[in-house]
């Protein structure tokens, strides 16, 4: 059902985007002017956003393109109803042609990047944008909304509203969208994707509301002024992202600490870093606890470096209860020395317990460790099934249930973070 589902909001959105096209060239711009305006000020924004990159700096699985100038630009448009004080006639058609031809001309330099699922992105775009203008050009030109609102404080009231209304529009088309692609279970998508709306989302309306009432009032001279506040926001989440980064990689590179000494497989870290979180988005963990259970995942080994044996093949899957719990609160005291968060230590320190007293990102570091320690070995040949079976018959102690079962179908799905597993040697 994902697939159809997907196919038909794209074909809805190129159904719309030629009716647009089709319809403007044919009876020409309205106030063209206020189009170019608007036009330049979404492609500007396009232009200024960065592709949303995933923890191994891969673009977003979800495609996720956060363009929050843009889109407030967009919305803007959509709500536009006056310039300087006259009446404006671009109409609903218009709007979704004009945002198409700025939102295509600023994703070529992301496309030639690579950037990710452009198709969707602008299927998005065009579909929000349109409901916008639905729920507002239409009101507006019968001269219906004056009436029933007014041009005080309701109105204002009125387009936050509709822009919410707009927002959950959007976070349900990303939701089907990004299920088609990954597979995920659409409930789980749609509570991320509504998560990621309570982050810059209440910027971009409000902007978005300003935009509007200020060029109704003072002209489009309104558009730079109001723009300021909101691409300097999106220029500091671009810093912001690039320290995190930065700290990613630092980390990661403490974590190889391991395999350079011998104590742990090539790769081992980084495959159960990948797989740990895709069981978390599976477990519907939010963004920060995915931070801190990737981080805890990357550092889980780190113990090892204090011993005088190294354990064989890294592999502390199969270590008796005392000597793993001492290898778990030697890598808690380690990470704590390193400066991250002090859930990740407690998450590495309690890497031993049994599951039932352990936090969620334990119980799932755990399991997927020693999925990997098993694959990667030569006590199951047999490979990932094998692998899948010895950890269902721990669960009553040493595994969690739900989160064995959750590995299970990552690992059918086949999807990004699946492990490969290495041979031995």
């Amino acid at each position: 059902m994902r697939a159809p589902a997907a196919w038909t909001v794209r074909a809805a959105a190129v159904a719309l985007t030629g009716a647009a096209l089709g319809h403007t060239l044919w009876n020409g711009v309205a106030e063209p002017g206020a189009a170019l305006a608007f036009a330049t000020l979404i492609t500007v924004g396009e232009l200024a956003r960065r592709d949303h990159r995933d923890r191994r700096d891969r673009p977003d699985p979800l495609g996720r393109r956060p363009a929050p100038l843009g889109t407030a630009g967009a919305l803007a448009y959509a709500l536009l109803g006056e310039n300087a004080g006259l009446p404006t006639h671009h109409g609903v058609l218009q709007t979704v042609a004009v945002v198409v031809a700025a939102v295509l001309a600023g994703i070529v330099p992301h496309i030639a990047r690579g950037g990710g699922p452009a198709l969707d992105h602008l299927s998005r775009r065009v579909l929000t944008v349109a409901f916008a203008a639905v729920c507002f050009q239409p009101l507006y030109n019968s001269g219906r909304l004056e009436q029933r609102v007014g041009q005080g404080p309701y109105l204002v009231v009125f387009l936050l509203l509709l822009l919410g209304l707009t927002a959950l529009c959007d976070a349900v088309l990303a939701a089907a969208l990004a299920g088609a692609r990954t597979g995920r279970p659409y409930g789980r998508l749609l509570r991320d994707e509504l998560r990621a709306q309570l982050g810059i989302g209440p910027a971009i309306c409000a902007t978005g509301v300003v935009m509007a009432l200020g060029a109704a009032a003072a002209g489009l001279w309104a558009l730079p002024v109001f723009s300021v506040p909101l691409l300097l926001t999106q220029l500091s989440f671009h810093r912001i992202t690039e320290i995190r980064t930065t700290y990613r990689q630092t980390i990661t590179s403490l974590a190889r600490a391991t395999e350079i000494a011998g104590c742990t497989r090539p790769g081992h870290a980084r495959r159960v870093a990948a797989l740990s979180c895709a069981v978390g988005r599976e477990l519907g963990l939010s963004e920060r606890e995915l931070t801190v259970l990737e981080y805890a995942a990357l550092m889980h080994d780190i113990g090892q470096l204090s011993l005088v044996d190294p354990v064989p093949d890294g592999a502390t899957a199969g270590l008796p209860g005392a000597e793993a719990r001492r290898i778990a609160e030697l890598g808690g005291e380690v990470a704590r020395q390193t400066g991250v968060p002090a859930e990740v230590a407690l998450v590495v320190e309690r890497q031993a317990d049994p599951y039932r007293e352990q936090p969620t990102a334990a119980r799932i570091v755990r399991t997927v460790n020693a999925y990997d320690d098993l694959v990667g070995g030569s006590r199951h040949p047999g490979g990932s099934l094998a692998a899948l079976e010895r950890l269902r018959l721990g669960t009553g102690h040493d595994y969690q249930p739900e989160v064995v079962e959750c590995l299970a179908r990552v690992l059918a799905r086949g999807g990004r973070g699946r492990v490969v597993p290495v041979p031995p040697g």
